[in-house]
């Protein structure tokens, strides 16, 4: 169920949606859910504008794995940084 688009009985935790992602049609369904979470409730967001969640996003890829290690969780390896790279500069210029 594509529940961002579709009627909303209750809100799914984001935090559940993104445990969950395993492949590409979950991937997109986790950011059809971040952006209408952010539609619905971007007062709660930290980075409220593009600026500040790029910086968001920067600064913890730079202490990723104090995140790992603080949630006990396995350091990803062999990360395909160019892939991730690709996702955030299409979304300048993909309509």
């Amino acid at each position: 169920m594509d529940t961002a688009q579709g009627g909303k009985d209750a809100q799914m935790d984001i935090s559940n949606i993104l445990s969950s992602v395993n492949s590409k049609e979950e991937f997109m369904n986790f950011l059809n859910e971040l952006r209408y979470d952010n539609e619905q409730r971007g007062e709660e967001w930290e980075n409220k504008d593009i600026n500040a969640f790029l910086e968001g996003v920067c600064s913890w890829v730079g202490d990723m794995e104090g995140y790992f290690r603080n949630m006990n969780m396995e350091i990803p390896e062999n990360i395909d940084w160019k892939f991730i790279a690709t996702l955030f500069y299409v979304g300048k210029i993909y309509e």
